[in-house]
């Protein structure tokens, strides 16, 4: 598949600015990012690119910055191993989970060691995101539950836990790419009780979960937490991701309408991941 990396130039070039930015542009297909010296890097599939979506989003028209934006088309042959060498580095999560790619020799010890191959999805455990998502997973019982990963990308909150015991897990993502990297990366670390399936919440059925993660962009939460309630057992635990501290009070209220609690809290550069229990 061929990609266009979308360049950003950013004055003044914040922390803050990059991560409204990243949140702004994941509402379309853009699928990964990469912070530069001048600002933002971010890499989309040449046929669902954009340039009046680029031009329309808030921050790129906001009279406090000033972001000059460049393409360039990324051939499809050329991406992975660039990928793979520059952008992704092995990472431990916790003390007590290690993700690397195949590639790469000098791994530190860990109870959980995944492997993933990218291939462009999301989830490598470098956003903050699937961090905060990993941290909960591992302060979470998954003996013999079932398990639902909504938008699971490379697959990689779904393998770990299988890796922490839980019985079955499904996971969904609308991408036929992050479908297919979550199969591959099933198959790198021999997770036997995992299916996969391409689409949204509209393939839920009647079948009900213990445990349901989600880390997604704050508008796709909001549209489909009533869709994880009806298929989370009661007591079960929904898990959140995708967002910034300032949009919970949001995803609070629309949890609270549909009867789950907030249990626990994460936090990191503004990003949260939370966790709720089903009260119904």
């Amino acid at each position: 598949m061929e990609y266009t990396q979308v360049s950003f130039t950013i004055t003044p070039n914040t922390e803050i600015v990059r991560d409204i930015l990243m949140a702004e542009l994941a509402q379309f297909e853009y699928d990964s990012f990469e912070e530069t010296e001048a600002g933002l890097n971010a890499y989309i599939p040449t046929s669902q690119y954009s340039l009046s979506d680029v031009k329309n989003i808030y921050i790129v028209n906001s009279d406090e910055f000033k972001i000059d934006i460049q393409t360039e088309v990324i051939p499809d042959q050329n991406w992975n191993k660039t990928w793979e060498t520059h952008y992704f580095q092995p990472i431990v999560i916790g003390e007590k989970c290690v993700i690397h790619s195949p590639f790469h020799t000098d791994i530190p010890k860990a109870e959980y060691d995944i492997l993933i191959e990218p291939k462009m999805a999301f989830g490598t455990g470098h956003h903050e995101t699937t961090g905060l998502m990993v941290k909960h997973i591992l302060e979470t019982d998954f003996i013999n539950k079932s398990v639902l990963d909504m938008g699971c990308g490379t697959g990689i909150l779904g393998i770990l836990t299988s890796m922490r015991g839980a019985e079955k897990v499904l996971g969904i993502d609308i991408e036929e790419w992050a479908y297919n990297n979550t199969i591959n990366n099933m198959k790198l670390n021999h997770i036997n009780n995992m299916e996969v399936l391409c689409g949204d919440a509209s393939l839920l059925t009647k079948e009900k979960y213990d445990v349901i993660l989600a880390n997604i962009n704050r508008n796709i939460l909001l549209e489909d937490i009533k869709n994880y309630a009806a298929v989370l057992k009661s007591g079960g635990t929904l898990i959140l991701s995708g967002f910034y501290q300032t949009d919970l009070d949001v995803i609070d209220a629309e949890c609270n309408n549909n009867n789950l609690s907030k249990i626990s809290i994460k936090e990191q550069n503004n990003w949260v991941g939370v966790a709720y229990t089903h009260t119904n």
